[in-house]
């Protein structure tokens, strides 16, 4: 019989966690659900790799830091649009026509999402700008979860929309 450290890790860890993430997160601007999300995944593949650290409390904390190290790095290299890129404002009556065909088909798609995804993709499309924290409280679920949860519902529209729309062929041209 194989020792499973999770039940006791986890309760034992969580406070730590959310202590670290929480302080981390306002140095590295990102969100403390998002770095302990990440950190817990790390624990996770080192458990499954190395065992469970010798000193949990201390490799917690690096792999806070880690994380966080990370994050500003990714987010230096980032660099915003100037304009959006889907703004249509200097745009004849035909190519409004097509974005808001494409807009109707996008949100048609989304209704048709299954469980959560609908009122999820609603909120992240929302002109309102919604934070993940305000997204998380109008859905009623973790923050930490939200990540997970919006990748799955893009696969999933994007498997919805690829179905409807007819990929071009080769040099642009439709079939």
């Amino acid at each position: 019989m194989t020792y499973d450290p999770l039940p006791t890790l986890i309760p034992t860890l969580r406070p730590l966690l959310a202590a670290e993430a929480s302080a981390e997160a306002l140095g590295s601007g990102t969100d403390p659900g998002d770095l302990e999300q990440a950190v817990w995944l790390r624990l996770l593949e080192r458990l499954e790799s190395d065992g469970p650290p010798a000193d949990p409390a201390l490799w917690l904390r690096g792999a806070v830091q880690a994380e966080a190290r990370l994050t500003r790095c990714t987010d230096h290299q980032e660099a915003a649009y100037a304009t959006e890129p889907a703004d249509d404002t200097e745009c004849g009556p035909e190519e409004r026509a097509l974005s808001a065909d494409r807009k109707r088909t996008l949100h048609a798609a989304v209704r048709r999402l299954p469980g959560r995804c609908p009122g999820l993709m609603a909120a992240l499309l929302s002109p309102k700008d919604l934070t993940y924290r305000e997204i998380a409280g109008e859905l009623g679920m973790s923050q930490g979860s939200l990540g997970p949860e919006r990748s799955r519902c893009l696969g999933c529209l994007r498997r919805m929309l690829a179905a409807e729309v007819a990929a071009p062929a080769p040099w642009g041209m439709e079939r």
